[in-house]
This record gives C-alpha cells, sequence and structure tokens, in this order.
C-alpha cells in the first residue's frame, strides 16, 4: 500500500510514539545524572558537581521541549480526528456540508449566558478541502 508508513515520522500516531520513548529515556538520565550527582558530591569534585548541574539544567530544558511537542502532536492528532470525523465512527471523509451555527448562539443553547465570551472557539471544516494530517 502506498499509505503505509516507512518511519516513524510518517504519522503523527509514529512520532508521538517516538517522543514518548524521547520522554522515558530523558527521565532515566535525570536519574542517572542525579546519582552521579550525589556520588560528587561525596566525593568532594565540586568541579563535577558543576558540570552535573549544567547537564540537568540542560536534560530539564530538554524534557520541557519534549512536552511541548508531546503537546503539540497530540494536539494536530485531535484537529485531524475532528476534521476527518474519525471520533463519530471512523469516516475518512470530511461531509461536504457541514451545518453553520454561530458560536455564541451555539454557546448559549449549551447553558452559557448572552455576553459571555465562549470558553473555547468553535472550530468547524468550512471546506471539502481540509488540510490533510498524515
Amino acid at each position: 500500500m502506498a499509505n503505509e508508513p516507512t518511519t516513524p515520522f510518517d504519522s503523527l500516531e509514529g512520532a508521538l510514539e517516538y517522543v514518548g520513548l524521547l520522554r522515558e529515556a530523558l527521565l532515566e538520565a535525570q536519574a542517572a545524572i542525579g546519582e552521579d550527582i550525589a556520588l560528587a558530591r561525596a566525593e568532594s569534585a565540586t568541579r563535577r558537581v558543576e558540570a552535573l548541574q549544567l547537564v540537568t539544567y540542560k536534560l530539564d530544558r530538554l524534557s520541557q521541549h519534549v512536552g511541548a511537542s508531546r503537546r503539540l502532536l497530540n494536539d494536530l492528532r485531535t484537529l485531524r480526528r475532528l476534521l476527518l470525523s474519525e471520533r463519530e465512527g471512523g469516516a475518512e471523509t470530511v461531509p461536504d456540508a457541514v451545518p453553520e451555527a454561530s458560536p455564541v448562539a451555539s454557546y448559549e443553547a449549551e447553558g452559557g449566558q448572552s455576553g459571555e465570551r465562549p470558553a473555547r472557539a468553535d472550530v468547524r471544516s468550512r471546506t471539502s478541502s481540509a488540510p490533510r494530517f498524515v
């Protein structure tokens, strides 16, 4: 089949899985560095402790970036499902006609009060040529 992923990054799910594995590896590395810092402190190796603290800082920053990437990938996957109506029965195409409704009217129908700002925007596909995420 032409649509089968050949690398981990050919699909959002594959990329999300890879980022999850990277996150686990980072947690293991952070634990190992924590042990190394304790050992270096016991040996009074100040220069080594400072270097390991810098490694800890860099690993923390990388961990934050990986976490943000994971959230972005998850958001993209959710948006793809919404656009392709995967959540409501596994359909693979976007319907030709999506009923238009005012976000305010929808919010009021859900129990919101007039004049309040809706908590989230009403996201709808307006055309049948929606972008396709693989």
